[in-house]
């Protein structure tokens, strides 16, 4: 009779999702704040729109420096009304920004907070078998590396990806409005190749960062279980094997890290 089938190792998972499934298990947690989220992108729309209003103020400004001495209005050389608006633009950017990572930096650090939680409540409740393996070093760093991920991911979503596709639409739309729409055109075809390009490459390398990562976790495991055993490793004069075996680890890690 054939020996039965080795039980997975709880570190072999299935296929890694994709990025859209990861966020799309994320919007639960996201929307317990909702209100909190739908103002801070209210503030980066506005932050947008005063700093696609800037170069418009600024067209005005100059132009009102470039009247002729016998226009009527040579007068309002500066005109005072354009120099605050400029000014509260110029401001407005910063508030705005600065406004939206005060409204959403909590959220992002909440969600890391519960989604480590459960994850430490699931590690409770798995069995003794696992436990018994001793695999405590790489999962307290996939723990620790999953909490940084969530707020990366969310940080990333909020204050660049979210921000550039609005910036994007108000700017093809303003060209569209002044300009020839041909300047649209070839704006928004470059954004797109741009976009393609960064979405192939990143998820070309996606299999690198994930092969370091893993290598990475493995490496922990070996030299802090190799220290919660250390009178083992004493009594039987372990010590030259688990250097080994942790240098095998940073090695492999580091060829994984170059590519």
């Amino acid at each position: 009779t054939p020996p039965p089938p080795a039980a997975a190792s709880p570190r072999e998972g299935p296929a890694p999702k994709s990025d859209w499934r990861t966020l799309a298990k994320l919007l639960p947690y996201v929307w317990a704040w909702r209100w909190r989220v739908l103002v801070a992108l209210a503030c980066l729309v506005a932050a947008k729109l005063a700093n696609i209003g800037v170069p418009l103020v600024l067209k005005n400004l100059v132009d009102a420096l470039a009247l002729k001495p016998g226009d009527p209005r040579a007068a309002l050389v500066v005109p005072v009304a354009i120099l605050l608006a400029y000014g509260a633009l110029r401001v407005s950017i910063t508030l705005f920004t600065e406004l939206r990572e005060f409204l959403f930096y909590p959220v992002a650090a909440r969600i890391a907070r519960r989604v480590s939680l459960e994850a430490f409540e699931q590690l409770l409740q798995l069995s003794l078998r696992f436990h018994l393996e001793r695999q405590t070093g790489g999962v307290s760093r996939d723990i620790e590396r999953g909490s940084r991920s969530i707020q990366s991911l969310l940080n990333y979503l909020i204050y660049n990806i979210l921000p550039t596709l609005v910036e994007i639409g108000l700017v093809i739309v303003l060209l569209s409005a002044k300009f020839d729409g041909w300047f649209a055109a070839i704006t928004f075809g470059a954004l797109v190749l741009y976009i393609a390009f960064t979405v192939t490459v990143t998820e070309w390398r996606t299999a690198f960062r994930r092969a370091m990562n893993e290598q990475d976790s493995k490496a922990n495991t070996k030299a802090l279980d190799a220290l919660l055993n250390y009178e083992t490793v004493k009594y039987f004069s372990n010590e030259g094997f688990e250097q080994a075996r942790y240098d095998e680890n940073l090695q492999r890690l580091e060829k994984a890290q170059v590519k």
